[in-house]
This record gives structure tokens, sequence and C-alpha cells, in this order.
């Protein structure tokens, strides 16, 4: 039965927040304070937090030296992965992958559309690895947030989960996470 193996040790995570937005700032970015809350109540570090606009190249510029710098195991982005014309996410950040984590989505829009329905189609979310840093995409609103962390991220970024998790796969903690 999958879960959280209590008798493990818990490898806490570098994590980056990026939020992807015309409108907010630090005041009134309430997804990305609820993904640094959530991530540093269950245990993980928060290795930065910005927030820049919805243009490809504030995007890159902010998750490019996140992906090179050694201090950020994942980064966590939220915002810019719906349908409106400057929704510019994926555009920015799918050709920095060299492997893309296509079942990230679809368990995404499984835990979705039981909170918000088929509204969760409207949602491009995505993940992948650049480098030897995974990416997840979440959508901007703090309930996708919500849902994104405590129904997918939270077991999968901990390293007790079992069967496994990606705790294993992040090179400083390979020899230590099964």
């Amino acid at each position: 039965m999958p879960g959280i193996d209590e008798s493990l040790i818990f490898h806490p995570l570098r994590i980056a927040v990026l939020t992807i937005s015309d409108t907010r700032d630090e005041a009134t970015d309430r997804s990305g304070a609820l993904l640094a809350e959530r991530l540093t109540a269950a245990g993980h570090a928060l290795a930065d937090k910005r927030i820049v606009t919805d243009e490809v190249t504030a995007i890159r510029g902010a998750i490019e030296p996140w992906i090179a710098d050694e201090g950020v195991d994942v980064i966590v982005t939220t915002g810019g992965t719906g349908f409106a014309p400057r929704d510019v996410t994926p555009e920015a950040v799918k050709p920095l992958f060299r492997r893309e984590m296509d079942g990230f989505s679809v368990v995404f829009h499984q835990a979705s559309l039981e909170t918000v329905g088929v509204a969760t189609l409207q949602s491009r979310a995505f993940a992948g690895q650049a480098g030897d840093t995974f990416i997840f995409c979440l959508p901007g609103s703090t309930g996708a947030c919500r849902d994104g962390w405590d129904r997918v991220l939270a077991f999968e970024l901990d390293s007790r989960h079992r069967p496994c998790s990606l705790a294993g796969q992040i090179p400083r903690l390979r020899d230590h996470c099964a």
C-alpha cells in the first residue's frame, strides 16, 4: 500500500518557488505564499522565491540560474499554465527539459477533477527534469496549488514515501534514499 513509511529518515529538499503573473506582487501572491508555507511546514527548505511577469525571457531568467544552482533540488512554479493569451509558462519551460514527466499532468488532473470538476481541462499543468532539477508547473489559483501540493507533491517529494519518491533521484540523495 503506498504511503509514508515513518520508519525511514526524512530528507528535506531545497525547493524554489516561482510565481508567474503580470498582476501579483509579494502582498497579493497567495499561491506562491501557499506553496512556500506548505513546503516549509512539510520540513523542506525554501531555497528561493520570486515573482516574474508572464514573459518567456523573464520566466527563463529566473529558472535557468536555479537549474544551475546545486542548492536548488526542485522548482515549483505557479501561474501561466492556462489558455489566456499571456499564459506562456509551458512555452518558456518545456524547451529546458531533458525529460518530461507525463504522469504528473495526469495525476494532477485526477486530483483537480475532484475539486473543480471538468474546469481542470483549462490547465496545462506539467512537469519535467532540466539537468538534475525537477520542475513542477502548477496553475496560478490557490486551489490548484493546494491540490498540487496536498494531493501530489507532498507525497512524491517526501523521501519516506513508498514504494518510491523522487527524492531518491536527487543527486545528493541517491545514496540515502531507496
